[in-house]
């Protein structure tokens, strides 16, 4: 699981500025690029910020905007999202999400 510094975890909250409505969590994911007809790049990190139907999550992998990714929490079922912002800071990347079929449950119920 990716262990993120101080650092990291402002360039989150300087996203999360943009989503007021996010809460702080920790919930533990695996995120997965969504490529047609590639092999499927994929880590371990944790979503710093959320709401229902928003999450915000630092990462290394190349993601760019409208990509789409799952998410995996163990015991939960994975959901897919869209990304639909970024910010870069000192060398991390913070990624905000949409799930694109509504209202996650297991972000309801952390």
């Amino acid at each position: 699981m990716m262990i993120s510094t101080a650092e990291e975890q402002g360039c989150a909250e300087q996203l999360a500025r943009f989503f007021p409505k996010l809460l702080a969590v920790r919930i533990p994911v695996r995120v997965i690029a969504k490529r047609p007809g590639q092999s499927q790049a994929q880590e371990a990190t944790v979503i710093e910020y959320a709401a229902e139907e928003f999450a915000i999550f630092l990462c290394r992998l190349a993601l760019e905007f409208d990509d789409r990714v799952e998410l995996a929490r163990e015991g939960g079922r994975p959901e897919e999202a869209a990304v639909i912002a970024l910010q870069y800071q000192a060398g991390s990347k913070a990624v905000a999400v949409r799930f694109v079929n509504g209202p996650c449950g297991w972000m309801i119920n952390p």
